[in-house]
């Protein structure tokens, strides 16, 4: 009796071993946690301050954008490359340098004295700060036990949607307190700590150096081909016009080429850039589809809610900023409460849940007008930031909680690309819809402004009258107020349209959702081999 009890206490208390965290790994975790905010935050850190960075610089309009796409370019390179080099170097050995290297571009960018250094600074800030964010991901799968994912996951899914999300916010508050070299300064200090607490505590995995030699050179070229140009397209084709100009259709040339090597090389060498079996796993490949929507719905309203305070409204970045805390602060009082959910409610009805909630916020802003202000945007951040992390923790627990460990610092970095990816299609989408809803709008209002609608001349007249007793030409103001008059309600109408087809898009995800059957448990260590 006495060894059968001592037997089954035994049992008993393994799972309690297995369950205990080592102190200095919760540590490291949460250093790795903090590096990768900087590096997410900094996508949209400088998107409320570009005017500021503009004028310091003595820059052009079309050059400014490149501060952004510079950096988006690098990094969406870089994200699924770090799965291989994880392998390669170690985690500590690949996130600590990414700390080290990504403290020291944000320094540069700060003494940047013209546009082509900060391009220059963005592009490394980028590719080396994307090696931080999949490696977090990569971690909380593996060194946390199953039982630790309602705390983890909300924590992880949570930096990865508000990081962005107050960006702007940050961004306009440092850069009217201070100036805008402080966008890059602030994380210098930071930086410093993540990457010696990193370097001292990270201890999930050893280097396999040998893999080095099976590098796949060829493959890597032929992704940074593909991704960077696809990047470039997505970010600038609207701008230029799409297909009318002579850039863009040479980048999609070059995407076209670089993918089919790519994607030809992927399948064929015994230790590829990217290992794409991943997507054999179906609840991976449903989450990554999963991912790539919510990309679309995380920057594309990081994007919108922004331009139509801006350009409607008439805010300044601090005003922005401002407005925008709401969906940050809706998302860090959720987490907790997705986490709980998460261990009593199907991964499935939480997502269906938060489809429908990011649905409802979208619906809601079909019905904008032009006065809508913090109070009338309110509701709708409100269910945009809860909805994004009740959607979140259950897509990251079905995308990479039940693959195997050997696989997963590889799919991590893919998870992530397809995020980044799907809000760069969703961003060029939006804008393209934008652009050209704007100027059907336009055009059909415009009709209706002739010299035979009644109210129209009396409304030219009215204006005008009071311009006259001024000494202006009444006539003259009054058609170019009428002008801007129908150039606002054309706008409005276009940002309706396109919050109809994001509504559109996420209420079908409700359904998609039934598709996807209920995951069973993490597979065991090796069982990918």
């Amino acid at each position: 009796m006495a060894a059968a009890g001592t037997t089954a206490a035994g049992s008993m208390a393994l799972p309690a071993a297995e369950e205990r965290m080592d102190p200095k790994r919760i540590i490291a975790f949460f250093a790795m946690v903090f590096g990768m905010f900087m590096s997410i935050l900094d996508i949209q850190i400088v998107s409320a301050s570009l005017a500021e960075i503009q004028a310091g610089l003595g820059a052009g309009s079309d050059e400014i954008a490149w501060v952004q796409t510079s950096y988006l370019i690098a990094e969406v390179i870089m994200i699924p490359l770090s799965g291989a080099l994880a392998r390669i170097l170690s985690t500590r050995v690949l996130f600590a340098f990414s700390a080290a290297g990504f403290t020291i571009a944000s320094a540069l960018a700060a003494t940047a004295t013209n546009i082509e250094q900060m391009i220059i600074y963005r592009a490394i800030q980028g590719f080396i700060g994307g090696g931080m964010i999949p490696s977090v991901f990569a971690a909380a799968f593996t060194i946390f036990p199953p039982s630790k994912r309602n705390i983890v996951s909300p924590i992880v899914g949570l930096v990865a949607t508000l990081a962005p999300t107050i960006g702007p916010t940050i961004g306009g508050y440092i850069s009217h307190a201070m100036s805008w070299h402080w966008l890059f300064l602030i994380n210098v200090v930071p930086g410093i700590i993540v990457t010696a607490v990193t370097w001292s505590l990270i201890d999930f995995d050893k280097p396999n150096l040998h893999l080095l030699r099976k590098f796949d050179w060829w493959g890597l070229l032929w992704m940074a081909l593909f991704l960077g140009t696809m990047e470039y397209v997505l970010e600038e084709g609207n701008n230029k016009d799409w297909f009318n100009d002579g850039h863009i259709v040479v980048g999609t040339v070059i995407m076209v080429v670089g993918g089919f090597f790519f994607f030809l090389r992927a399948f064929k060498v015994e230790f590829p850039v990217v290992d794409l079996r991943a997507f054999s796993n179906a609840n991976f490949a449903f989450g990554s589809l999963f991912s790539f929507v919510m990309g679309v719905g995380l920057y594309g309203l990081t994007y919108l809610y922004p331009v139509y305070l801006g350009r409607i409204r008439g805010y300044d970045s601090m005003m922005i900023g401002e407005t925008m805390f709401v969906s940050g602060a809706a998302m860090f009082l959720t987490a907790p409460v997705a986490g709980a959910l998460s261990n009593k409610l199907d991964p499935r009805v939480m997502m269906m849940i938060g489809f429908a909630g990011f649905a409802a916020g979208t619906y809601t802003m079909t019905y904008m007008t032009a006065d809508w202000d913090f109070y009338e945007l309110l509701l709708p951040q409100i269910l945009r930031g809860c909805s994004l992390m009740l959607c979140m923790v259950p897509i990251n627990n079905i995308a990479l909680g039940t693959l195997p460990p050997d696989r997963i610092k590889n799919a991590s970095g893919l998870f992530n690309l397809t995020r980044n990816l799907g809000g760069a299609v969703g961003l060029a989408i939006i804008n393209t819809m934008l652009t050209q809803r704007s100027d059907e709008h336009y055009a059909r209002l415009s009709e209706h402004a002739d010299w035979g609608n009644r109210a129209a001349l009396d409304w030219l007249a009215s204006v005008g009258a009071n311009y006259d007793s001024y000494g202006l030409d009444g006539t003259a103001v009054a058609i170019k107020k009428l002008s801007g008059v129908i150039t606002q309600q054309s706008w409005m109408l276009s940002f309706m349209d396109v919050f109809m087809g994001l509504t559109l898009l996420f209420s079908s995800l409700v359904f998609l959702t039934l598709l996807i059957k209920k995951p069973a448990g993490a597979a065991p260590a090796g069982s990918g081999h």
